[in-house]
């Protein structure tokens, strides 16, 4: 992919900010990054459903879900109970 260098105007304290806060060497792909988020075109609905058809029907991720739920099950610790005499 080629590289095109262009120029904008941006509010003084906004440049400024972004010259503080962000190194040198990341400014471009930062840029690139807010670009890209702005001009990429939402999904429609129809696309929104068939990528969730798609994940609740993609057995590996069903598995997955399956072990994080396993977690959510309370552990019973041997101490948990209460000593009996």
């Amino acid at each position: 992919m080629g590289m095109r260098q262009m120029t904008f105007d941006i509010p003084d304290e906004v440049a400024e900010r972004f010259s503080t806060e962000v190194p040198a060497d990341e400014q471009s792909r930062v840029v690139v990054t807010a670009i890209r988020s702005r001009i990429t075109p939402s999904w429609t609905d129809e696309e929104l459903e068939a990528a969730c058809e798609a994940a609740n029907n993609d057995p590996e991720l069903n598995a997955l879900i399956d072990d994080w739920q396993a977690f959510s099950d309370p552990i019973e610790e041997p101490w948990d109970e209460p000593a009996t005499r």
